[in-house]
């Protein structure tokens, strides 16, 4: 086990929630989180899609390195491929603190963390960083896929203009990009994602940059499920690859249990997981194996990993049980959905692939 779960862990558990993100991140930093060779991974975990190759399904998934500090580190701490961000064209400091509550009987997390970041030219530079060769002639990047999810600023966007931007800052240095119009911290973002305004922001997007990266756009739970399907049609007819289902919820179920409860902002962890679950099956649906389709929201189990796999989905990301957990998580995680493969008469986890979709 590496040093952040084994000796960190407790200690970060009882700091203010940032400021633990921030010693999470100094750890990983500092080459804490441990080592896991992606070429050990089984290969009845091995997933391809979009073109590329996945060790395993599991992702980190955006809000945890915003920055693009620690995407090396992640990528050999055994996850199956890392996304960094949400960046956006202009740094800006986010919300007011406290913006981030840990409720830790509810094992779940509410931010309002509001897009802070230091903007994309910093970003770009450390992505650009990963595709450095050593004297040696050795690649010191990630050796798992790397994406990069994108947002607006809160103030003086355009997003027909600003995806764009960014799509061109980044393209050359990740494996695919993520267009996240679903955080509920940003005044009107979640509004791009009717159906007509996402197909105007893609086609922009297409115009400007018709070679690219495999494109994602990050829904929101909170959809109507009667818009759900125009909304797919809209990804696919502007050229998107694929979908991440879900973002946080800004709904608050009647079995939390924590003081935060009623913070402002989005919900994760496990009280998610019933909602991110719905939003999945409706857009397997309407999908209809014609997106590559990323599971997030409340995933902790391998059991989790499995059923939404089954869903329909080709991969899957953390938050907020890697923030509970820390590094050691992957490997329980894939040992459990190889246990739970097997349970159910899977021989690999592409075997599973829509097989609870009716």
């Amino acid at each position: 086990m590496n040093i952040l779960s084994r000796m960190m862990m407790p200690l970060i558990r009882r700091l203010d929630p940032e400021d633990a993100h921030q010693l999470a991140l100094n750890a990983l930093q500092l080459g804490l989180g441990g080592v896991s060779d992606p070429a050990r991974d089984d290969p009845a975990l091995s997933i391809r899609a979009m073109g590329l190759r996945f060790p395993n399904p599991i992702g980190i998934g955006a809000g945890f390195d915003k920055n693009a500090l620690v995407v090396r580190p992640l990528s050999r701490s055994g996850f199956g491929f890392v996304e960094a961000g949400t960046v956006t064209p202009r740094p800006q400091p986010g919300n007011p603190r406290p913006r981030l509550f840990r409720l830790t009987e509810d094992r779940a997390i509410i931010n309002r963390m509001g897009f802070n970041n230091q903007g994309i030219d910093r970003f770009a530079v450390r992505m650009a960083r990963l595709h450095r060769v050593s004297a040696s002639g050795r690649h010191v990047g990630a050796k798992v896929p790397v994406g990069a999810n994108l947002g607006i600023n809160k103030t003086g966007a355009d997003p027909e203009r600003d995806y764009p931007l960014l799509v061109g800052r980044i393209k050359n240095y990740v494996d695919y990009i993520v267009i996240n119009l679903s955080s509920p911290n940003t005044p009107g973002l979640r509004d791009l994602l009717e159906a007509s305004r996402l197909k105007s922001i893609l086609d922009a997007i297409a115009a400007a940059h018709p070679e690219r990266p495999p494109l994602l756009v990050k829904l929101s739970p909170d959809m109507a499920r009667d818009d759900i399907p125009a909304v797919v049609d809209a990804a696919i007819a502007g050229g998107a690859q694929g979908l991440i289902v879900t973002n946080t919820t800004i709904s608050r179920p009647r079995s939390l249990r924590s003081a935060y409860a009623t913070e402002t902002g989005g919900l994760s962890g496990r009280p998610l997981t019933p909602l991110s679950c719905d939003t999945l099956a409706h857009v397997a649906r309407a999908a209809n194996g014609r997106l590559t389709l990323v599971a997030c929201g409340g995933i902790e189990s391998g059991a989790d990993i499995v059923e939404r796999v089954r869903m329909g989905a080709d991969l899957v990301q953390l938050y907020t049980a890697y923030a509970y957990e820390g590094p050691a998580i992957l490997s329980r995680l894939k040992r459990e959905t190889l246990k739970a493969l097997r349970l159910q008469g899977f021989e690999t986890l592409s075997d599973a692939k829509g097989t609870a979709l009716s």
